[in-house]
């Protein structure tokens, strides 16, 4: 019996050619921007939103870390993403996975657009806001291995750096993308209209961004490495299985290494707003303010660290940025127990500027860690488990910790993790698997 193919997966078996510089690099980037938008305008919404229209009733605390929780949940979804793309990826190729990566994320979104709030329909609320997260991850867990591969696996071996860092760059013009949207809002509408329906918009109008992202994407050809490995006939059986096999060490300390990349993000946008207008008693326009300039901080040192990468190598950029993050750690209390919104920025800029150093390289590093067969699979499993370990439950333990213990016990929380990672990428393979 010959195996039934829709229309759909053919389009990987059109004639091999090759990607143009302009699609490949837009494809890649504005996939994840798309992407990232969606995953951050939740983050943006479960600091100064959820918590009162879908868990009312509790202090303001718990209601936040409530909220939060609801955050975590993409981050434990995000491995199921991976294995599942990353199967497919490997199997049928980086295209079609892409393309339905991209439309998981945007209807999982668009829904949380419509959901009514827990005064209209009680517990159910808050369960359909989680399943609605839980349909983030899991694209998102997808997205972001598909397209990294998009772009090296079509780059020159001394440009794979500069190349990966395309689909980075869409995790600050997301959140510039995000936060501004938010800032437009929450400044052009009463509060009353903005948590009866304001909120709603930039979930609803994700639906534009994915409707463009889907179009370029269908536009976009296989990549060569990939229809190398197909020629060649070493398509593995079950991807997932041989990652955990025989690349168990790249798998245990690359997501090791990743991990001080999550939480200094997460320490330095969710916990940061929390922080700013819950603690420092700044308003949301002002907290807004402060996260979309040192977004632009992000942004620039990411293809900065990516040209370094090139030069001196993805290993030794990540190993020098880790050990700058162990020192920015003990820095919290100075800058954060002051009431001053300069010095406050500062140090908030001071943070994204070295989360853009260490996150430009990442992907090429952590692509080059596996073989084609299996490389989706692996690099996303990797990025997506750090993400667990970094930055699923980083915002509610930052906050614990600062009530407890005060703001310092953040800043040695952030500097213990970027000695586990500095330690992971001294004992890591050096190993670069051919592309």
């Amino acid at each position: 019996m010959h195996d039934f193919k829709p229309n759909f997966l053919m389009m990987k078996e059109q004639p091999a050619k090759i990607n143009s510089l302009k699609h490949v690099l837009f494809g890649s980037l504005i996939g994840t921007t798309i992407e990232f938008f969606d995953f951050y305008i939740y983050a943006n919404a479960a600091v100064l939103v959820f918590p009162q229209l879908f868990f009312p009733g509790a202090s303001s605390t718990n209601s936040t870390l409530e909220s939060l929780a609801t955050f975590s949940i993409a981050f434990l979804a995000r491995p199921l993403g991976s294995a599942v793309f990353g199967h497919y990826g490997d199997k049928i190729g980086r295209k079609v996975t892409l393309v339905v990566a991209l439309l998981t994320m945007g209807i999982s979104t668009v829904s949380i657009g419509f959901l009514p709030s827990y005064a209209s329909i009680g517990i159910l609320a808050p369960i359909l806001l989680m399943l609605c997260r839980f349909g983030q991850g899991v694209g998102l867990g997808g997205e972001w291995g598909g397209a990294v591969l998009l772009a090296i696996e079509n780059a020159p071996p001394h440009k794979r750096a500069w190349y990966g860092m395309f689909p980075q760059l869409g995790a600050p013009i997301g959140l510039i993308l995000s936060g501004g949207t938010f800032l437009l809002l929450t400044d052009s509408m009463s509060a009353e209209d903005f948590m009866d329906y304001g909120w709603r918009i930039p979930f609803i109008a994700s639906s534009l961004l994915v409707i463009v992202g889907f179009y370029i994407r269908l536009k976009i050809t296989e990549t060569p490495a990939f229809e190398n490995s197909k020629e060649e006939q070493k398509e593995v059986k079950v991807p997932f299985v041989t990652v955990f096999k025989l690349y168990k060490n790249q798998l245990i300390f690359g997501t090791l290494a990743a991990v001080t990349t999550f939480l200094v993000f997460y320490l330095m946008t969710v916990f940061i707003l929390n922080w700013n207008t819950k603690s420092l008693g700044f308003t949301n326009k002002e907290a807004l303010l402060i996260q979309l300039f040192s977004v632009l901080f992000f942004a620039v040192f990411i293809p900065i660290s990516a040209l370094a990468a090139d030069k001196i190598g993805r290993r030794k950029m990540l190993i020098y940025t880790t050990i700058a993050i162990a020192v920015f750690g003990f820095f919290f209390s100075f800058f954060l127990t002051t009431h001053n919104i300069v010095l406050v920025t500062f140090f908030v800029c001071l943070g994204m500027s070295l989360m853009g150093f260490i996150y430009g390289p990442l992907g090429t590093f952590l692509s080059e860690l596996f073989p084609t067969t299996v490389r989706y699979t692996g690099a996303s499993l990797t990025f997506n488990l750090a993400g667990i370990l970094g930055a699923a439950f980083a915002p509610m333990a930052a906050i614990k910790l600062s009530d407890s213990f005060g703001i310092a016990s953040v800043g040695i929380y952030l500097t213990i993790a970027a000695c586990i990672s500095l330690i992971s990428l001294l004992v890591i393979s050096k190993q670069e698997h051919k592309f």
